[in-house]
């Protein structure tokens, strides 16, 4: 079982970036998220170590939109961290603008025999991670490291997603969440069973420790307040 620890903090991007600026440094492998809540730290860490050229960046997930599409990861990143860098790193993206099952299968053969140094990624309000919806059948896909699939939230756009085994590998895992809207999805995710109806929990079945990083709204619905507060 995964070693969880809550962070919480008035600034929890910031926590974060430090933590992909030292990983970019050091060099490996980084997977990064989409969402609302990484951007802010994709720019601090550009500003904190701006060669990334002894990493490789991948996304855990991605709608199925061109590159320059509003909807983009990759785009989110791009803006906010890549084209901040001095030197860039191996950059991995998932091709958006393809037929979602060709996407799908195109990453999971680069990503074969890939070690992931560090998993960042976020938490929907309905307990989600990267695209892996509760009843979805890409949470049930298990014979591959990438799938694709419909989505269960906005923007309902199909999306190519690591699957479960491919996030278990990490060699560890970092969440970012703010907000009120995902202190109940907190709570139940990293204090609560461990169960397919919240499929961010299942990540503690894994040998990964997970660090998860929240500001105070996010951890508004747990019973006992964090270990470390930041």
């Amino acid at each position: 079982m995964a070693d969880v620890t809550l962070h919480v903090a008035d600034e929890p991007a910031a926590a974060v970036a430090k933590l992909l600026a030292e990983q970019a440094g050091r060099g490996g492998t980084i997977v990064l998220t989409g969402g609302r809540s990484p951007g802010d730290a994709y720019a601090q860490a550009a500003q904190l170590e701006p060669d990334w050229s002894r990493a490789s960046v991948w996304w855990g997930d991605e709608r199925a939109v061109p590159p320059d599409d509003v909807r983009s990861n990759y785009r989110l990143a791009k803006e906010t961290l890549l084209d901040r860098l001095r030197e860039q790193p191996d950059v991995h993206r998932i091709r958006g603008e393809l037929q979602p099952a060709d996407a799908a299968g195109e990453y999971g053969r680069q990503l074969d025999g890939v070690e992931l140094d560090l998993l960042l990624l976020g938490l929907g309000p309905d307990g989600h991670v990267a695209s892996l919806f509760p009843g979805s059948a890409q949470l049930r896909c298990e014979d591959r490291l990438v799938t694709s699939g419909s989505a269960g939230l906005e923007p309902h756009v199909e999306r190519i997603t690591m699957t479960l085994p491919a996030l278990l590998s990490a060699r560890r895992i970092v969440f970012l969440v703010s907000g009120a809207d995902k202190a109940e999805a907190v709570a139940r995710a990293f204090r609560g069973p461990i169960t397919d109806e919240v499929p961010a929990s299942l990540l503690r079945r894994g040998d990964a420790p997970i660090a998860v990083y929240l500001d105070a709204a996010a951890a508004g619905a747990l019973d006992n307040a964090p270990a470390t507060r930041l």
